[in-house]
């Protein structure tokens, strides 16, 4: 059965951002029987979500049903991958993950520049509402759920408040390292985990 990894990049980032990069060529070399795929992500959350339902539903990738799937999301595509890994039940391992992106994007409300693709775009009230609308859609996760996910997050991160992450999965696998900042110091070096996490 075909294997696909979907990475999904955090806010104002895009699929050259270093971690993107890092697991891209890390899966390569690694496993090049397996498609990598990192999209370049919609500014409105609305827009991400049907993005990625056409992703996992490709026909050319065999769709959802019919090949297996792994995400890995960083910071708020921690938040979309969670949602994703819940409604299809797919294995997702989540950096820094944002557990209330809603709370923390409200201050980014107005004109926005994407420092890797230089789009200027707008961030609006209406997309913390359809965040909220995300997490609210969301059915909670079942117990046999909980192993489906391993979270990743160091305390130093200044963006993110870990704890939140740590309490919202504490039935989960979670690695919490001392230090580090949001970007995640040193992920390239917990590639080799993620891959047997998935069961590669």
């Amino acid at each position: 059965m075909k294997k696909n990894i979907l990475y999904l990049h955090g806010f104002n980032s895009s699929p050259y951002s270093s971690k993107a990069e890092q697991a891209r060529q890390y899966f390569q070399d690694n496993f090049p029987d397996i498609n990598f795929i990192c999209p370049q992500l919609a500014n409105s959350p609305t827009e991400v979500l049907l993005q990625l339902e056409h992703i996992l539903k490709s026909d050319s990738l065999m769709g959802v049903n019919n090949s297996t799937w792994f995400l890995i999301g960083s910071s708020l595509g921690g938040y979309f991958s969670h949602y994703l890994a819940n409604k299809y039940q797919l294995s997702a391992v989540l950096i820094n993950p944002a557990i209330k992106p809603y709370s923390l994007l409200e201050h980014y409300i107005g004109e926005q520049i994407n420092p890797y693709t230089n789009t200027v775009y707008q961030v609006t009230e209406q997309h913390m509402l359809d965040l909220k609308a995300i997490e609210q859609s969301a059915p909670m996760d079942s117990d046999e759920k909980k192993n489906n996910y391993l979270i990743m997050v160091q305390t130093g991160d200044e963006v993110l408040d870990y704890q939140q992450a740590v309490e919202k999965f504490k039935y989960s696998r979670l690695i919490i390292e001392q230090g580090g900042n949001h970007s995640f110091v040193g992920f390239d070096k917990k590639l080799p985990m993620i891959a047997e996490f998935f069961q590669l």
